[in-house]
């Protein structure tokens, strides 16, 4: 009796191999600048990039610095921007009230950043922690 296993063949043509736009079409997975979003991480002041100790190579910016760096993010393709900001101790409290200030430093450079640069899309952290005087991401009750 003779096996059932088919013979391999002697030639592999490599059909869907053989130009750039098959390969593209075929292959498992891509990705691009258009898939990155791009995190600046904001603080009071002007002119102001200050690095930050635990994360080498990346600074805290000021609003001006964080438009030019969300100018570049678009120039390099990358369609998104998400802010962080770092808020000074004397405007956290046990109410995280300077989340709602609708002139904080988030609200102030998500909207100078829209102005300078309509077409990036801007993503926020709904956290508190930036704002709550005991660290928290949330509001603490009876606790």
């Amino acid at each position: 009796m003779q096996p059932l296993a088919a013979p391999f063949p002697a030639t592999r043509f490599r059909r869907l191999r053989r130009t750039p736009a098959l390969r593209a079409l075929v292959r498992e997975s891509t990705l691009s600048p258009d898939d990155l979003i791009w995190p600046i991480f904001i603080r009071e002041g002007e002119g102001v990039a200050e690095p930050i100790a635990s994360m080498p190579g990346v600074e805290r910016l000021s609003v001006d610095r964080a438009v030019a760096a969300a100018r570049e993010a678009v120039s390099l393709g990358i369609p998104v921007i998400a802010l962080f900001p770092y808020t000074e101790a004397a405007s956290k409290t046990p109410g995280a009230e300077e989340a709602w200030n609708p002139e904080n430093l988030v609200n102030r450079a998500t909207r100078a950043i829209k102005d300078e640069v309509p077409g990036v899309a801007v993503m926020l952290d709904v956290a508190l922690d930036p704002y709550n005087s005991d660290g928290h991401d949330g509001l603490v009750q009876d606790g």
